[in-house]
């Protein structure tokens, strides 16, 4: 494989079949817009079958796979029945390829010893906070890591962090590479729609902003009770708008949320810029994270950030504090720092500069660039 573009990548990706492909899918999904503008060619994509798309990129209700012009194979199963196949070592994808690169954990098996094999590991969550996930998705993770860690050759995290992580759990140091994520996906805001979707909710003026999908090592249960705290201290009673899909875990906000705490459910992308770029200040404050998408995507549209100290996106970076940082554990702290950066000038001037900065500075292109070139690395 003398190149990338060479015809012998195939790219799996099956979590954008999923209900809710959440920030593996947000990944997902940049990367292969990275891919297209950087003008790769040799890249075909597979995934599960879906009955209600047509197989052409051009027939009306195509496969929307096909969206960023790469090729589409698809397996005859379901999505499923074709991971659980994958995991039993039962259906291989389709050969002819000399590398495939699954974007998650459900990697399936190959039968030429010749071909290479590659996955994104996007956290240990599953390890390091095991009460913030299922009991089956634990068994799931750590069944599909032990298959990875005996069976391919490289490994692509987000972060120093997992990367040390991912060592700790057997991987040879030298088959993980760091390629911190971009933050240029999303589309130019909708302020319009925002405004709109936030009228709908009853909500006008000021606001406090966080985003995620609901579930539980998000830590939305602890933000709630600071922004509970926090509210009588701001110069103005300003609601905390929640953005995101339903994960899993149920009501992960509690039966009844604070005086003020408005969920928005999920929204298209130009109204997330919109809701970003109109923001008072962003808030993100999980109990993990492999990387942590939404604060950089806050900062790229000028909103100043709370996060968690668990997130490697809003970690200082060559002494630039481009997030207030705090423990997500400590309530108290949280709230401090809700009226920290929703009304301190001075230090809402400086995460915004520092922020700005960061996430000009990284690029899905470059992270596809940086996919490449491991993939021509492994030839």
């Amino acid at each position: 494989m003398a190149d990338a573009t060479a015809g012998s990548v195939l790219l799996v990706v099956e979590q954008l079949r999923r209900r809710v492909p959440g920030g593996i899918g947000r990944y997902a999904r940049s990367l292969l817009r990275g891919l297209a503008d950087d003008g790769a060619t040799g890249v075909t994509l597979y995934a599960s079958r879906v009955r209600q798309h047509a197989a052409g990129p051009s027939a009306p209700g195509a496969d929307p796979l096909f969206e960023w012009g790469f090729p589409v194979r698809t397996a005859h199963l379901p999505s499923r029945l074709l991971t659980r196949a994958w995991d039993r070592g039962l259906v291989a994808p389709p050969a002819g390829f000399d590398l495939v690169h699954s974007v998650s954990l459900a990697v399936p098996p190959v039968r030429s010893a010749d071909t290479r094999r590659v996955t994104t590991v996007h956290d240990l969550s599953w390890r390091t906070h095991p009460d913030a996930t299922t009991a089956r998705g634990r068994r799931w993770h750590e069944a599909a890591l032990r298959r990875a860690l005996r069976a391919l050759d490289a490994f692509v995290v987000p972060s120093a962090s997992v990367a040390d992580e991912l060592v700790a759990a057997g991987a040879p140091s030298a088959a993980v590479v760091v390629i911190p994520w971009g933050g240029d996906h999303l589309p130019a805001p909708d302020r319009v729609g925002a405004r709109e979707a936030l009228a709908r909710a009853g909500v006008a003026g000021p606001y406090l902003l966080s985003v995620s999908t609901l579930e539980p090592r998000k830590n939305l249960a602890r933000l709630a009770a600071a922004y509970a705290e926090a509210r009588v201290r701001l110069p103005e009673p300003w609601p905390l708008v929640v953005v995101g899909p339903q994960g899993w875990g149920g009501a992960v906000l509690t039966e009844e949320p604070p005086l003020g705490l408005v969920p928005l459910g999920a929204v298209d992308d130009a109204v997330l810029a919109g809701l970003y770029a109109e923001a008072r200040a962003f808030a993100y404050v999980p109990l993990t994270e492999g990387f942590g998408l939404p604060p950089l995507e806050a900062m790229a549209h000028g909103a100043p950030v709370l996060a968690s100290d668990a997130v490697p996106s809003a970690a200082p970076e060559s002494g630039a504090r481009s997030a207030w940082c705090v423990d997500p554990f400590d309530v108290a702290a949280i709230a401090e720092g809700l009226v920290r950066v929703a009304t301190d000038d001075v230090l809402r001037a400086e995460l915004v500069a520092n922020g700005g900065a960061r996430a000009r500075s990284r690029t899905w292109r470059t992270v596809a660039q940086d996919h490449r070139a491991l993939w021509r690395s492994l030839s």
